[in-house]
Order: structure tokens, then sequence, then C-alpha cells
């Protein structure tokens, strides 16, 4: 991507960055449509196939996605300054990395223990809940999902130690 010059900076065009990932996103979309199709998009007998809603979502991706390109090509200025400041930065950070420990604990200590940790990190860090409140929500989150999921829709999810633990 080409750089601009503005207020002594190089900075990559917001423009520019909009229609990237724009175009990428769009990209997303289309592959979400045509295995959608694959799988099926109408109705059964029994309700909709398996590529009904996807279907539905690639093309709000699709749509949306040309529609950002649209208006980055056609509008007649450009606002200018950087695609992102250094505190929206640190605070999307903030959030990312976190996630990126968890969703690698999931691999060794299972979701519902992975998902206990990231809430009650998130509360006590970001949110600065007194510990009472914490354990609450972090240990009956993770209590609700797993009767959720694996005890009312029998659908696994990865389990760790604890549960193997407890037999499940």
């Amino acid at each position: 991507m080409q750089h601009e010059e503005q207020g002594g900076e190089s900075l990559v065009s917001i423009r520019k960055a909009d229609i990237v990932v724009a175009l990428i996103m769009a990209a997303i979309g289309g592959v979400v449509i045509m295995d959608s199709l694959r799988l099926g998009m109408g109705w059964s007998e029994y309700g909709p196939e398996s590529g009904y809603f996807p279907f539905y979502i690639g093309l709000a991706m699709v749509v949306a996605s040309l529609g950002t390109v649209a208006t980055r090509l056609f509008r007649k200025r450009d606002s200018g300054g950087s695609f992102v400041e250094r505190q929206q930065l640190v605070d999307v950070m903030k959030v990312l990395l976190p996630a990126g420990v968890f969703v690698f604990l999931i691999g060794f200590i299972g979701i519902y223990v992975s998902s206990a940790l990231f809430i009650g990190a998130f509360m006590r860090w970001l949110g600065r809940f007194p510990w009472h409140t914490i354990v609450l929500v972090s240990v009956c989150v993770p209590l609700a999902l797993f009767l959720l999921f694996e005890i009312w829709f029998l659908v696994p999810l990865p389990k760790g130690p604890l549960e193997d633990f407890l037999g499940y």
C-alpha cells in the first residue's frame, strides 16, 4: 500500500485500508455462499437445510463489504488521519491477547476451566468487580454452559483434566 504524508507522519491511507479489508470480507462471504450452496440452502420437508442460514450471512457479508468499497471509492474526500490511534490499538490488544491465551488454554485445561479463568480475569482487570461477584459469575457461567451443551444438547466440547477427574 502506498503511504501518505500527513502531519509529519507516514500513514497508510484509511481509504485503502477500508477497501482492502472490505474486499477480503467480501471474498470470505463468497466462500460462505459457495459452501452453503454445496450444502443446500433451501427448505426441506424438515425445515431449513444446513446451508440456509450461512447463505444469508455470507450474502449480507458480500453486500455490506461491496457497499463499503463503493462508499470509499466514490467519497470525494478522505477523512485523513491514521487507520488506528495508539490508544485504540492498546484497547484492542487488551482484548485480543487474553482471548488468544484463552483459546490456547482450551487445548490444555478445557473450555470450561478456561472460560472461568477468562471471565474472572476480565471482570477483575477491566471491570474491577469485587471478588465475590467474580467468583459467582466465573463459576456459574461455565457451569451453565456445561449443563446446556453437555447435558441438554449432548454436544461435547473440549474438556481438560478437571472434567476427566469428575468423570465427563
